[in-house]
């Protein structure tokens, strides 16, 4: 449970530091930034399974490419229905949800690392 909201905190404060290095995206503040957080993971486990069944041939000849697109359309969706967060284009979207997913990946595998050392219980 610690551990899930810590990831939560850091994709947060993720998504406030993007909003710096990507042109064209906005965020009130850290509150809205967890709003935002939140509504984009539930994005991701109800809206993007979806998707991803429904687009699976173009997935598979374009090699797992157009994962990225649908990772573009689940942040612009989630824009879409908050008014803390601000995208100005899809463009916008897609490139601030690559790089969300890399924020993500990140924090999970140092949160990893980080409560593996702590639970005496997992061998690492």
């Amino acid at each position: 449970m610690l551990q899930w909201i810590v990831r939560w905190f850091l994709l947060a404060a993720a998504l406030l530091l993007l909003t710096q290095w990507v042109g064209g995206l906005s965020i009130n503040g850290f509150g809205a930034a967890l709003v935002v957080s939140g509504v984009l993971g539930l994005m991701n486990s109800i809206v993007r399974p979806i998707l991803v069944v429904l687009t699976l041939p173009v997935t598979v000849v374009t090699l797992g490419l157009f994962l990225l697109v649908i990772n573009g359309i689940t942040f612009y969706l989630t824009a879409s229905l908050l008014d803390q967060l601000a995208v100005s284009s899809f463009w916008t979207a897609l490139l601030a949800a690559a790089l969300y997913s890399l924020c993500g990946v990140v924090i999970d595998a140092a949160l990893q690392r980080l409560f593996a050392r702590r639970d005496p219980d997992v061998i690492g």
